[in-house]
């Protein structure tokens, strides 16, 4: 008996690019109670005898019923001794599947025999065939649904359209009617399943439901997910299944994927089929964008910024809203039919921790054009400016001025979250305060652009002094930019030039540097040793003499 068992009986979740067809499974059970090891001591008495013996070999346990080794594929069926004995009687089928199994049964008597003892399978047929007629036992007849599920249950594909379009209109039914409701209560079981079963009865009650085991649950879909519950052996110890009654005896269950390996010349072949797959996508994708990619004129940058207001913050009434607009400096032009203002929809605030935040996530898109008439070093580009108010609504259709900012437009392109915070033109002493709870209405710019340098302002100094203002909330904005013009692509294709260029001379400069800087070496001392060998014999040793009272 085996000392330490398997306990980890979870599923195990696979994927795979191979077909499922291909999957093989080897599964072995084993007996290990004192049964089978007094039935294997014996034969191995009775075949140390010579001549035969007192004991028959009949009378012993055969070793099929002691263990058993099986390769089973996907969705392979494998007849149960009780199956072997319910199809062949002719009238004992009633469905399509039932007389399908008695042809295959009779062949099977006909031949050698089935290849399996106790092991045997249930397929996705069977299951679904079992399902109905659990129903069908319940209820006393087939239901809609059951007969719907009879036609569509192993489908692989969604029920979609070619162009995989959604409707625009009509998306919930909020009165459905019963005709509606029967036609689409379909269920469409995309995943197929297989159990592998075992009779573990005594040798001589094979064939009874109550003896039947569940050893391995395989199940599989259409994107190569296999599940197997439980997972393969792998070197492990085997799992433990003791079966119910009064005996309870132990079996050993193993399972191995014994799934044969693609071949090299299958490998290529599939790996150049991916290849002329993905080419013949992308050509595809190619034709729906077109040779033509749409391209700003020269001289011009094309800035496109998709963004939306995600949440306001901080503020003292609830019910808010915001008017926003954009306005372009000079040498920015837009499209005619660009929207350049918009409202958001009025928002309740949600209390999050000491804040009360109201979430818009209000979208909006804005397309502009830059073209530089004088190009000059000094000249800088300016970039448009959105500017917002934030206004809120009481039940009495009042509203209140709550905040003014403005959001300059990112210079670079890509990802920005930006938070912008506000203040609100505040009016001294306590009517203007009861006049804004009670009435409503707030002192308001005449301009908004006045919380920046208004368009307006020409002069060289811009004062505020004596303008009382009063700090309030912050609005969060969420904006998505993109920057083009043909001057980055020429730019990019130089650059590209250049780094070529580069790393084809590298080398070679950095060599003829290394060499350059050796043969200068080479040249001061030949020199030197040059200047030496040329002075007088006796201005060298007094140098020398020098040189040693020197150091002493």
């Amino acid at each position: 008996m085996a000392d330490c068992w398997n306990t980890d009986t979870g599923e195990a979740v696979y994927r795979s690019r191979d077909a499922v067809k291909n999957l093989k499974v080897k599964v072995r059970i084993e007996r290990v109670t004192s049964t089978a090891a007094l039935s294997q001591h014996l034969q191995q008495e009775v075949f140390s005898q010579q001549g035969g013996g007192a004991i028959e070999l009949e009378t012993l346990t055969s070793q099929s019923d002691n263990e058993e080794e099986l390769v089973v594929g996907w969705q392979e069926k494998l007849f149960s001794q009780y199956e072997m004995e319910l199809f062949q009687s002719e009238g004992a089928c009633q469905t399509p599947l039932d007389r399908q199994y008695h042809t295959e049964v009779k062949a099977l008597n006909r031949a050698k025999g089935r290849r399996n003892h106790r092991i045997f399978t249930y397929t996705d047929h069977d299951l679904s065939a079992q399902f109905q007629e659990e129903i069908v036992s319940l209820i006393g007849f087939p239901t809609f649904l059951a007969e719907r599920m009879a036609s569509v249950r192993h489908r692989r594909q969604d029920r979609r359209t070619m162009d995989s379009s959604i409707p625009k209109s009509k998306i919930i039914n909020w009165e459905p009617t019963e005709e509606f409701v029967k036609n689409s209560h379909v269920v469409n079981n995309a995943m197929q399943t297989m159990h592998i079963m075992a009779d573990l009865g005594s040798p001589g009650r094979l064939g009874q439901k109550e003896n039947e085991c569940l050893l391995v649950t395989i199940r599989s879909d259409c994107s190569g997910t296999v599940v197997i519950k439980p997972d393969f052996n792998k070197g492990k110890e085997p799992y433990r299944i003791v079966t119910e009654g009064e005996k309870r005896e132990v079996w050993r269950l193993t399972v191995e994927n014994v799934s044969a390996p693609m071949k090299t010349e299958e490998k290529d072949r599939e790996q150049n089929m991916y290849k002329d797959l993905y080419v013949r996508h992308k050509e595809y994708l190619n034709s729906l964008v077109g040779h033509d990619f749409e391209m700003p004129p020269v001289g011009i940058l094309r800035y496109l910024m998709n963004g939306d207001i995600v949440s306001a913050k901080g503020f003292e009434y609830d019910n808010l809203y915001i008017h926003f607009f954009m306005e372009l400096p000079n040498n920015w032009s837009s499209l005619p039919f660009q929207s350049l203002s918009g409202v958001t929809q009025t928002c309740r605030t949600k209390t999050l921790g000491k804040e009360n935040v109201a979430f818009f996530s209000f979208p909006f898109s804005f397309e502009a054009f830059y073209m530089c008439e004088k190009e000059s070093e000094e000249s800088i580009p300016q970039w448009p400016v959105l500017y917002f108010k934030v206004l809120s609504l009481d039940s009495w259709q009042r509203y209140r001025t709550e905040g003014y900012g403005y959001l300059l437009f990112p210079a670079i392109p890509g990802k920005h979250i930006l938070t912008c915070h506000t203040w609100r033109p505040l009016q001294k002493g306590t009517v203007s305060a009861l006049r804004r709870f009670f009435i409503g209405g707030s002192p308001e710019l005449e301009d908004p652009s006045y919380v920046r340098i208004p368009g307006t302002f020409k002069g060289d100094r811009l004062s505020r002094f004596g303008f009382c203002t009063e700090t309030t909330g912050s609005v969060t904005f969420n904006l998505h930019c993109i920057q083009q013009a043909r001057a980055f692509v020429d730019a990019n294709m130089l650059k590209k030039r250049r780094q070529k260029v580069f790393d084809q001379l590298g080398g070679f400069s950095q060599q003829g540097a290394v060499c350059t800087i050796l043969e200068a070496f080479q040249r001061a001392r030949k020199r030197m040793e040059e200047a030496r060998e040329s002075l007088p014999r006796d201005l060298i040793t007094s140098t020398s003499q020098l040189q040693t009272e020197s150091s002493a």
